[in-house]
């Protein structure tokens, strides 16, 4: 088995100089948590993902250094700052960052398959170490997308196996 026959050729992307807002939209139309970023050859530059557009929202210095101990303070205690999602002003935040380019939150160290890669490779990229890792772009020779293999694509094909 390949990545081929894993894949799925109905790819949605977004493009790399869509803003924030339309990549909100995206999510909204469609019921998938990340999309690949391609550029006007439909090469793959990056991926974005819910997490990336919910990170806009949350404040960026969320720890508290606290000192602990007789000075000169060579301990610390690391205490996380989570404010409710109620203190945060969304409007504002969404305003200011509506048109902001996809290429300022998307990741850009995508792991892409060929169409001929064997099943194994796919499986390592969806159970190794990255757990952020929830599809895999495959790309051609030239890196442009020509489909998407996410982990129910890969459940699919082998509960399919197993019931034939």
């Amino acid at each position: 088995m390949q990545a081929r026959d894993l894949m799925e050729t109905d790819v949605k992307t977004v493009d790399d100089d869509d803003d924030v807002a339309d990549v909100f939209r995206k999510f909204a139309r469609y019921e998938f948590s990340g999309f690949p970023v391609v550029d006007g050859d439909d090469r793959v530059v990056g991926v974005v993902t819910e997490s990336d557009l919910v990170d806009l929202f949350e404040p960026d210095d969320e720890t508290l250094w606290i000192p602990i101990g007789l000075p000169p303070f060579v301990d610390t205690l690391t205490y996380q700052v989570k404010p409710p999602w109620a203190d945060l002003d969304l409007g504002v935040d969404m305003v200011r960052n509506a048109d902001r380019p996809v290429s300022d939150v998307m990741s850009t160290d995508v792991a892409t398959v060929t169409p001929d890669a064997p099943v194994d490779e796919v499986l390592d990229l969806l159970v190794g170490d990255d757990p952020d890792i929830n599809r895999v772009p495959v790309v051609d020779g030239d890196g442009r997308i020509v489909g998407i293999i996410a982990r129910q694509d890969v459940i699919r094909a082998f509960r399919g196996k197993r019931l034939a």
